[in-house]
């Protein structure tokens, strides 16, 4: 009986999945395992190599291979490829991430074991970066061993957990309607997860989370309008998940996202758009007045009062 399923998710990453895959195949464990490699529909090479791996590891490596692009940042991939896990446990990876400690699944496997009140356990990685920034482990030695949902709701976004660290009991068969339309996968499947049982935490540095701009954290622009959006959808939806318990602290959370959109690309020339989530952040937000006054002033005010009012305090110096 197949104990922890292998979950790589992928698209275009033909320079990075031969590692990934290779990482998972090197785990050392007392139990069976399993490689599921859900492909969205890559047009890079990506989908060939899943197949070669295939025919070398016949009932081990298998691809969910895509009829088309499932969208949603990989988030309908994932869950796709759920569905033919057969694993008591699962553990994720990006397709352009990989694992560094061989005894990694049995070590997060005997956790959950040993922790049947936990429904999810992660470790700690190291982030490298494609511009060269210096590598730096994720998580520092305070790191607590044990996380509920308090710990993961707060005014800004809280993220501390690398998809390659984690490892989720199969227990949550059914995801809410809700998850499909967030493209941020990470964030509502851990707040799920963390409603049926405590996350656990291991120190092993056991993985490498990579940077690069064909990752999807490269996706998340936050001077674009659709991607703010949903970040605002996927927090209400959130909100509502946990009938309203965080509602103070998660809508000062939405704020923030209404005092990014008037930043947003799509917004530089329309003043009434500005101007509606404008009044709509200082409402959720409350702000401390100094902040109040900046956003009066770049975005309520119209261009020519602003002007008019520069000229007048300039008077007595021309």
């Amino acid at each position: 009986m197949i104990k922890v399923s292998v979950l790589i998710i992928t698209y275009n990453q033909k320079n990075f999945i031969r590692k990934a895959i290779d990482s998972a195949l090197a785990q050392q464990t007392d139990f069976p395992i399993e490689i599921l490699v859900g492909d969205d529909f890559s047009s890079d090479g990506t989908r060939e190599i899943i197949q070669d791996y295939e025919r070398q590891h016949p009932g081990k490596v298998i691809g969910v291979l895509h009829p088309r692009n499932m969208g949603m940042n990989g988030g309908i991939n994932f869950l796709e490829t759920l569905k033919q896990a057969r694993g008591e446990y699962y553990a994720l990876m990006d397709g352009d991430d990989y694992w560094t400690d061989s005894l990694k699944l049995q070590k997060q496997a005997d956790f959950l074991d040993a922790h049947p009140d936990c429904s999810t356990v992660f470790h700690n990685a190291v982030i490298t970066y494609e511009d060269g920034t210096p590598s730096h482990l994720l998580n520092s030695p305070d790191q607590k061993t044990f996380y509920t949902v308090d710990d993961l709701i707060g005014e800004d976004e809280i993220w501390f957990m690398a998809t390659s660290s984690t490892m989720y009991r199969h227990i949550l068969k059914e995801y809410p309607a809700w998850f499909r339309e967030s493209s941020s996968g990470d964030i509502p499947r851990l707040i799920l997860m963390a409603k049926l049982g405590k996350i656990g935490y291991l120190p092993d540095v056991m993985s490498v989370y990579r940077k690069n701009r064909g990752g999807a954290s490269y996706a998340d622009n936050y001077y674009d309008e659709n991607f703010l959006r949903n970040r605002i959808l996927m927090y209400s939806n959130i909100n509502r998940e946990l009938d309203y318990r965080y509602d103070k602290v998660l809508k000062k959370n939405i704020a923030r996202y209404y005092r990014m959109m008037l930043d947003a690309r799509q917004y530089q020339k329309s003043y009434f758009r500005r101007a509606f989530y404008a009044v709509k952040y200082l409402y959720m937000a409350q702000p401390a007045w100094e902040k109040s006054k900046e956003v009066i002033r770049d975005y309520l005010t119209p261009a020519p009062i602003r002007r008019l009012y520069s000229t007048i305090r300039l008077l007595p110096y021309r």
